[in-house]
């Protein structure tokens, strides 16, 4: 890109508090910016080639939303921890592996979009971000959802297309869920937490393609409690976009379900073998 072009960008955030400037081959967040620190809000460079962001970025105390989205970033610099005000940062499609301690330092953080990385372990130490209301993980490499789950405040938190064998129980007392996402993992019935049916704020649990069919749920404790899907009492709502969920008498719409494509991302290892639970063909409703 040329300076003349990025000049142009420059002064037109220095009026606006945005820059934005995607799919343009940069290889290095922009040194330019550094003149900027002190009034901008929102920074949007995806589609790039950033490898890395430099330490510097702690210099943007006045930024609300960051977002990386389809770089080539392995790491984030210990620096993130000082954006007090950053509200959204999203780095989905990048070869991230680990996060640093110091993330739990932004405080007014609402959103974190870590989607399409390469995270082995559930990340620890998010449970102080207290304003937190979505957590993005999906299609990433997480093999188990530990204890430490409980001290998240987030209302949604999406774990779909990883390779999730183990769910802690503690996941039901996180204070504020409404949203857990848990498609495409590797999940045996019994790897499901009664208390996440039975003693849980979780209002839509979405378990569709692991390694059980989603119909047999009901034969877990706690599913009395919150009833089948698309009934007056029932508290735990269950998607249903493939044939291997819910058909039920008492479900009396007469309208055909609608059903959604998977994303294309590679099949876990775990269930190359079980494909029969992820056939989309049509839902008949039993009236």
């Amino acid at each position: 890109m040329g300076n003349s072009a990025l000049k142009s960008h420059l002064e037109t955030s220095q009026k606006t508090g945005v820059f934005q400037l995607t799919a343009k081959g940069l290889q290095e967040f922009p040194e330019e910016l550094q003149r900027l620190t002190a009034n901008l809000r929102t920074v949007d460079l995806s589609g790039n080639k950033i490898e890395a962001l430099p330490a510097s970025i702690g210099n943007f105390l006045q930024l609300k939303s960051l977002t990386l989205n389809s770089n080539r970033l392995t790491a984030l610099p210990s620096e993130m921890g000082k954006l007090k005000k950053l509200e959204t940062l999203c780095l989905s499609g990048n070869r991230i592996e680990r996060l640093p301690p110091t993330l739990g330092q932004l405080k007014a953080l609402r959103t974190l979009n870590l989607s399409g990385n390469q995270i082995s372990e559930f990340p620890l130490g998010l449970g102080t971000l207290r304003q937190l209301d979505m957590l993005d993980l999906s299609r990433n490499h997480i093999h188990s959802v530990p204890p430490e789950v409980s001290d998240l405040q987030a209302i949604e938190i999406n774990l779909n297309q990883n390779q999730i064998s183990g769910l802690s129980p503690e996941i039901s007392r996180c204070p504020r869920l409404k949203v857990l996402r848990l498609e495409e993992n590797c999940l045996e019935l019994n790897s499901i937490p009664h208390a996440i049916l039975s003693d849980s704020q979780v209002s839509l649990l979405s378990v569709e393609g692991n390694l059980f069919e989603v119909k047999n749920l009901r034969e877990l404790e706690g599913y009395e409690k919150v009833g089948p899907p698309s009934t007056s009492s029932s508290r735990l709502r269950l998607p249903v976009p493939n044939a291997s969920l819910f058909v039920l008498s008492t479900w009396n719409d007469s309208r055909p379900p609608r059903r959604s494509l998977p994303e294309a991302p590679p099949i876990s290892t775990c269930r190359q073998n079980q494909l029969q639970f992820n056939s989309f063909s049509p839902l008949s409703v039993v009236q």
